[in-house]
């Protein structure tokens, strides 16, 4: 069955709106989809779901712990949840902060662009980020595309680079839980210490995301055995931003007993 429960919009740090990612699940045939936009649940109510998709209400939470980023995945949460908005509330205040400090830090090494320059570029998202200082960049002429961006200015050891400040995993884990979700640790081939799967298994994680693109035979197979070994549950997604970094688009084609445990719990 072809699936997404990992995509993103305009809200964070994807280009697509709401509406129009969900037209782009539509026609790549995705049955049952989430988006799952950094540290916010805007995109919920501004969309309609095409020809009886399921949906599964969904964010991803970035959280730091012990030099590693740790993102969260947080599947079946209640909008309303008091603890979750706070914790939502919390990681878009380090955000902003962050993004200030990386404007600074620019200037100073004599690329001349402002906060203001970073929110024209962010519109309406509520998570800002890096891509929005590099996009902000290249409207000024500064950098030609994003990966350049990135890679000459914004990396750890670049001038514009600041390290991220969030809550941890922990407290992502617990808000997720609070609100009646299902936590999943999102894209675990990226972690810099894969033994952190094995301690947040230990501390309410749910879930993990086995099928992912740049997962390889070896990972897939490595992750398959952490969810086996702790009871978790198995997540796909692609981790659409934008359809000029991801040509693969959105969708992944699993089996349905490889997630059935997840759907159950979400469905």
């Amino acid at each position: 069955m072809i699936v997404d429960f990992h995509s993103h919009t305009f809200e964070s740090d994807g280009t697509l709106s709401p509406q129009a990612l969900v037209d782009f699940m539509d026609e790549r045939a995705v049955e049952i989809f989430s988006i799952s936009d950094h540290d916010t649940l805007a995109a919920y109510g501004a969309f309609q779901p095409r020809n009886d998709a399921r949906v599964v209400t969904g964010i991803e939470i970035n959280t730091t712990y012990r030099e590693n980023e740790v993102h969260v995945l947080g599947y079946g949460v209640r909008l309303d949840s008091a603890e979750l908005n706070a914790l939502i509330e919390a990681n878009v205040f380090a955000r902003r902060a962050r993004v200030d400090r990386m404007v600074a830090q620019l200037q100073r090494a004599g690329y001349g662009i402002t906060t203001g320059d970073v929110l024209h570029e962010a519109g309406n998202a509520k998570a800002l980020g890096r891509p929005h200082v590099g996009k902000a960049l290249i409207r000024k002429g500064m950098a030609p595309d994003i990966e350049w961006a990135f890679r000459n200015l914004l990396r750890g050891g670049k001038p514009g680079y600041v390290p991220s400040t969030h809550v941890t995993p922990q407290r992502a884990i617990e808000a997720i839980r609070a609100a009646g979700g299902v936590a999943v640790l999102a894209h675990p081939g990226r972690l810099k210490d894969r033994s952190l799967i094995d301690e947040l298994a230990t501390e309410g994680l749910g879930g993990i995301e086995v099928f992912y693109p740049l997962h390889d035979v070896d990972d897939v197979r490595m992750f398959r055995e952490s969810a086996s070994r702790y009871g978790l549950v198995m997540t796909g997604g692609s981790d659409f931003h934008d359809i000029r970094y991801h040509a693969r688009g959105v969708g992944m084609q699993v089996e349905r007993d490889d997630i059935r445990p997840f759907l159950d719990l979400v469905l």
